[in-house]
C-alpha cells in the first residue's frame, strides 16, 4: 500500500534553491536510504515528510491513517524526567493504549530498563538517542522517517537499531533513512535516493549506484548535538 507521495516538492529560502521537482512514492515494507552532500537538503525533505515544515511548492500525501513516527536530530526528551516519564509523556501526547509493563517492555527493547528512574538529562549521546528510539519505536509507526538514527551509538547499539528497522520493515512498515554510513546501511535498503544539485539525482536499488565513495563521506554527520528541551509539538501525533 501507498504510505507517502512527494509531488512536485521544492523548498526555497529566499531566492535560494534546495531543491525543486522532488516526486516519489512510497510503499509499505520497504527501507529507502537516502543520501548526498552538505547542504543538500536530506533533513529538510525529510522534515517535509514529516509535516514538521512546508514546502515551498508541490505536496507531501501522507496515505490513509497512516502512523508516523520521525527521529530527528533533537531527541525530543525532557532532560527533567526519567526515561519511563519521558516514554509516558509521549504515550500520553500520542493517545497509546499502552499500560506501564509496555512502556517497560519499550526501555528494556533498547536496553535501558536499568536506567528507567534516572532522568534523561544525565544521559549520555548513545543513551538519549536510544531512549529517543524507544519513544519512536512503542508508536508501531506506518511511516518511520530516521534522520542520522545512529548518531552517537556504538556498535552494539548500531546492531540494535538496524535490527529494528529490518522488523519493521518485516511487518509492512515504510522506513526512510538518512544516513552517512553507506557501507553500512545500504545492504539493508530497497532503495537509494539520492539529492544532487537541486534535485533527486538519482532514484534506483542502491548497488547500482555508481559514485558510492562520494556518498559515503557526504553529508552533516550530526556529532555534538545534545539532547534538548522539545521544540515543536508532538511529531507523533502528526
Amino acid at each position: 500500500p501507498l504510505v507517502l507521495e512527494l509531488v512536485r516538492v521544492a523548498k526555497t529560502y529566499g531566492v535560494k534553491v534546495i531543491f525543486k521537482d522532488v516526486n516519489c512514492a512510497f510503499s509499505g515494507g520497504s527501507i529507502t536510504m537516502l543520501v548526498g552532500g552538505n547542504g543538500a537538503g536530506k533533513s529538510t525533505l525529510m522534515r517535509i515528510m514529516a509535516g514538521l515544515s512546508r514546502p515551498s511548492a508541490g505536496e507531501a500525501r501522507l496515505g490513509g491513517q497512516a502512523r508516523l513516527g520521525y527521529l530527528g536530530h533533537a531527541t525530543f526528551l525532557y532532560p527533567g524526567l526519567t526515561a519511563l516519564e519521558n516514554l509516558d509523556f509521549w504515550r500520553t501526547a500520542c493517545g497509546l493504549a499502552l499500560s506501564r509493563k509496555d512502556l517497560v517492555a519499550a526501555l528494556e527493547r533498547v536496553g535501558l530498563q536499568a536506567h528507567a528512574h534516572e532522568r534523561a538529562g544525565v544521559f549520555s549521546r548513545g543513551m538519549a538517542q536510544r531512549l529517543n528510539l524507544a519513544r519512536v519505536l512503542m508508536q508501531t509507526p506506518d511511516l518511520l522517517l530516521l534522520d542520522e538514527p545512529g548518531t552517537g551509538l556504538d556498535a552494539a547499539s548500531l546492531s540494535l537499531l538496524r535490527s529494528e528497522v529490518v522488523a519493521a520493515r518485516a511487518r509492512g512498515a515504510c522506513i526512510v533513512l538518512i544516513s552517512h554510513d553507506f557501507a553500512g546501511d545500504a545492504p539493508l535498503a530497497d532503495r537509494l535516493l539520492v539529492l544532487e544539485g537541486r534535485k533527486l539525482a538519482y532514484d534506483g536499488p542502491p548497488g547500482a549506484y555508481g559514485p558510492v565513495a562520494g556518498v559515503s563521506a557526504a553529508g552533516d554527520s550530526g556529532v555534538g548535538r545534545q539532547p534538548g528541551m522539545p521544540v515543536e509539538g508532538p511529531q507523533c501525533c502528526a
